[in-house]
């Protein structure tokens, strides 16, 4: 994987990126929230993160959405990119039966996102809140999380507690935490 491994700290950084990720970031700057990131080849898999993780010295978050089996409650759920997902594990925690993956259409209209470039940053977009966002407790731990833009050929590197303590409030957003088996 090639990674231009060139800081980009503003939203400027990002003009020849879609729209999408300039709304992003430019979000971040005006939350006050500082970042870096760097731009890489296509990266849609967290074992193609691995290279990027290590440039960008923060873990990559593995960002899963779910919905139940009638479509009509979705889930964001963020992990540690090395830990298993099972279901059957969130489905209790969250009340939710029968979680599968959302297709690609409820990810470009609730989150801008197509599959691939899943991120935490795309409930920028969920102006409905019909979203609910989970975080693993695992994740916690860490000072930093690697996400991609709402575009998997870039990835920033934020603070955790930037976004744990302004992004999300300042999206009215309440994180459900969660208890996931490393197995």
């Amino acid at each position: 994987m090639e990674i231009q491994n060139k800081p980009l700290v503003s939203p400027a950084d990002f003009g020849a990126f879609p729209e999408k990720v300039q709304t992003v970031c430019r979000a971040l700057s005006d939350m006050g929230i500082p970042f870096t990131g760097i731009s890489h080849d296509h990266a849609d898999t967290i074992e193609a993160c691995k290279e990027i993780e290590a440039a960008l010295g923060a873990p990559i978050c593995k960002n899963l959405f779910l919905c139940n089996q009638q479509k009509t409650n979705f889930y964001l759920l963020i992990m540690p990119g090395d830990k298993p997902f099972k279901t059957k594990y969130l489905s209790k925690q969250i009340g939710s039966a029968r979680l599968s993956f959302a297709g690609a259409d409820a990810m470009e209209r609730l989150l801008n996102v197509s599959p691939g470039s899943v991120s935490a940053l795309g409930l920028f977009f969920d102006t409905e809140k019909q979203v609910r966002f989970l975080i693993d407790r695992d994740l916690l731990a860490e000072d930093f999380w690697g996400f991609h833009p709402c575009l998997n050929t870039a990835t920033l590197k934020i603070a955790r507690g930037d976004v744990t303590d302004v992004f999300l409030p300042r999206l009215g957003i309440e994180p459900t935490v969660v208890d996931l088996p490393a197995e």
